[in-house]
């Protein structure tokens, strides 16, 4: 019994990690960059969920979208005005200052952190459930409504996104631009449209998982930090740029998790997943779905 629940628990918690996780690798699939302030697209969610609820009296689950739509948004300007000035014009990465970008979205980070800091103030706020029933039962294990809720959405939209990466117009040209940027502008494929939809989408995921999570949690300035980490670690597991491979890892790591909080240490439970990291760059550094390669 107790291993079913640990089980269950583990899975809702990876399906909030992968929400997080799969916008990171898709911008590392297509730009070969890592976003240093995808933590703050979290954040944004999170607040503009609990403050559309709390101070303009929208109702919780018109709040969501708006808070999707927030990270959506935040999402095409950074690529509209800090990206795509760091790319334009570029046919390959090879040629391209790739650390251009890491200062560029951390410095981004540390503005978005502290703007909401003075902005909103440091205090956190606790947002609105989604339903008022605050436990249910699934078959012999208890769970969190606000978390079953959460985590039902949660894997509607990972379901959609892999039926749109795989089966739609769009998807496809996502998977072009991953594979070879210059090869697709060539065939004809917008890469430019096609990166800002890329970080329009990670931004719209990282906003809904700090948006479902901002009942549960008490969202801050700073929230969006912890998240970042574990999508960092994630991305690794999975293989540097695959959406499947995040998705593989995120659960795996809260299943692994759950297990090692109760049957080692709640304490070191974060650290656990620091040590998996250490251990698949030792034995297969290319992750558990990603594919050796080098530079030629």
């Amino acid at each position: 019994m107790l291993a079913l629940d640990l089980f269950v628990n583990g899975l809702i918690f990876g399906l909030f990690y992968a929400l997080m996780a799969v916008g990171l690798a898709m911008i590392f699939g297509v730009l070969k960059v890592v976003n240093f302030a995808h933590g703050e697209f979290y954040m944004v969610g999170a607040y503009t969920y609990v403050l559309c609820a709390m101070k303009l009296g929208v109702p919780p689950w018109i709040a969501l979208p708006m808070a999707a739509a927030a990270g959506a948004a935040l999402g095409w300007t950074v690529e509209r005005l800090l990206m795509r000035p760091l790319y334009a014009g570029y046919g390959s990465w090879s040629i391209m200052k790739d650390e251009y970008a890491v200062v560029v979205t951390f410095g981004l980070s540390l503005l978005l952190v502290n703007l909401v800091d003075k902005i909103v103030g440091p205090y956190p706020y606790r947002g609105p459930p989604l339903i008022e029933t605050s436990r249910f039962a699934l078959g012999p294990v208890m769970l969190n409504g606000q978390k079953l809720i959460a985590a039902a959405i949660s894997i509607a939209l990972l379901v959609g996104l892999a039926l749109f990466i795989k089966r739609s117009l769009w998807g496809r040209q996502i998977q072009a631009v991953a594979q070879n940027r210059l090869g697709a502008s060539l065939a004809g494929i917008d890469a430019t449209r096609t990166t800002s939809l890329i970080f329009m989408i990670s931004g719209l995921l990282a906003a809904l998982a700090g948006a479902l999570l901002a009942p549960l949690i008490n969202p801050s300035p700073d929230v969006g930090s912890f998240p970042a980490i574990k999508s960092y670690v994630i991305v690794v597991l999975g293989g540097m740029g695959s959406i499947w491979g995040a998705m593989l890892a995120a659960l795996l790591l809260g299943v692994s998790e759950s297990f090692f909080a109760v049957y080692v240490s709640y304490d070191y439970r974060d650290a656990f997943g620091l040590l998996i990291l250490m251990l698949v760059l030792i034995f297969r550094p290319q992750g558990l779905i990603g594919e050796k390669g080098r530079d030629v």
